[in-house]
């Protein structure tokens, strides 16, 4: 006698589900959208690697259910598209490298039927004129917002490592490639970047980079500060940045040039002649890379601690750099120096220098994104359209975007990196 089997039958009802944040088992040709292909692509050698991240990760909200919870400026009469769908056909076409609106529309058209329904279609993917309409009346601000509270809700499921608990953020800005010849006003963005997972949590327009002064006291207001590092060039250097990040229970490390002349003065004599008893440790660094040899020093001191009047000081520390060209032997030697509030205790000379080196993620993982995105006057036409667009980009362009959107863009395989040149979908198992 045949055992009856115990097995539940299989939910048919489609091959993705945006419910609980976890893509189901595709069918026939949208094989290779399986999330258990895309955990093992991630962990080659564990047997149950999805089962197990599930379990232990706790997961946080989809994309697509963020962009479901913006208000939607349409009148009901002749809407065609969700504006949740619109977002995230954006977001996947970037992620595969379709920046314009027109690569946008192509992407929708390329992936046909299954990938539109997936998004939330129930008619034809929205053309390049469509998508226009929607990012020039998008309120971006609102946008910003929600796309910011979720970059910190993901930041904030994924554990961090036992040696650096403390999340550390880049905060700098950047003018968008172009815009100045568009003559767009307001496109110097102020971007706060986290240095482990490179999620753009928040960003601000401005309309020049000597406004980036006036501009971070609202960008601090957008983010949590309690518990976190804040990385930042020396235009930042303020007093003022220093005291509120301070006061909201967070820390800084700053680079200090000649904007502050009195700071630096008192740096450059702590560490020129050394006062007596002062314990300087320090670590070095040496690596190979780009055709140079690179070296890197850093040095701490506690001697201004109760001296210098700057806000939550603790430390000052120097850095040391020097490049050398392998093929023309050409030397290059640049001395930095900064302060910040965490005490030796909580930040070695070790971990000083990552948090240095580590604020420079921000230059190729949002400053980067900006200009290739800019590259395409399309954006750059109208203020509200660059901004949406903007947004959407710098929060796309992310390394752990949640399956709903990800499981679509992350399986394209490129043919060519040529303008206007079709992408296809890459449909083997891992």
């Amino acid at each position: 006698m045949m055992k009856s089997s115990s097995r539940k039958p299989r939910d048919d009802s489609g091959p993705f589900s945006f419910r609980i944040g976890v893509v189901n088992e595709p069918q026939n040709e949208l094989k290779g959208f399986s999330p258990r292909g895309l955990a093992s692509l991630a962990r080659p050698h564990d047997p149950k690697p999805f089962l197990k991240d599930c379990l232990m990760i706790p997961q946080s909200r989809p994309l697509i259910e963020v962009f479901a919870d913006l208000p939607d400026f349409r009148k009901s009469k002749g809407k065609r598209h969700p504006l949740s769908a619109i977002l995230s056909l954006a977001c996947c076409a970037m992620l595969c490298g379709y920046r314009s609106y027109s690569a946008i529309a192509e992407w929708g058209r390329n992936y046909g039927t299954p990938i539109a329904q997936a998004l939330g279609f129930t008619h034809q993917t929205p053309c390049a004129a469509t998508l226009h309409t929607i990012f020039r009346q998008l309120d971006h601000e609102v946008l910003e917002a929600k796309l910011g509270t979720w970059a910190d809700e993901v930041m904030t499921s994924v554990p961090a490592a036992d040696t650096a608990p403390e999340e550390a953020m880049a905060v700098d800005g950047k003018t968008l490639r172009g815009s100045k010849k568009q003559g767009a006003p307001g496109t110097h963005l102020v971007s706060v970047v986290g240095h482990r997972l490179g999620l753009t949590l928040t960003q601000q327009a401005v309309d020049a980079k000597t406004n980036e002064i006036k501009a971070i006291e609202t960008v601090l207001e957008q983010i949590v500060l309690t518990g976190r590092i804040l990385t930042m060039e020396a235009l930042l250097t303020q007093r003022q940045v220093a005291q509120t990040i301070v006061d909201n229970g967070g820390d800084y490390v700053m680079i200090v040039k000649n904007n502050q002349p009195q700071l630096r003065a008192d740096i450059e004599l702590v560490f020129a002649l050394p006062p007596w008893g002062d314990h300087q440790p320090s670590t070095r660094t040496v690596e190979g890379g780009h055709g140079r040899i690179e070296s890197r020093n850093l040095t701490t001191s506690e001697a201004l601690v109760g001296y210098s009047d700057w806000p939550g000081l603790a430390q000052v520390f120097e850095v040391g750099r020097q490049g050398i060209e392998k093929k023309t032997g050409e030397e290059r030697v640049e001395l930095v120096y900064g302060v910040t509030s965490l005490s030796a205790e909580r930040a070695t000379p070790e971990r000083l220098l990552e948090l240095v080196r580590g604020h420079w993620a921000i230059e190729n993982r949002s400053h980067w994104v900006g200009d290739v995105m800019s590259e395409d006057s399309h954006l750059l036409t109208m203020k509200t359209a660059r901004k949406g667009a903007a947004g959407v980009s710098h929060k796309s362009w992310q390394p752990c975007a949640t399956p709903p959107l990800g499981c679509c863009a992350r399986q394209a395989t490129p043919i060519s990196r040529k303008r206007g040149e079709s992408w296809r979908l890459n449909r083997r198992r891992p």
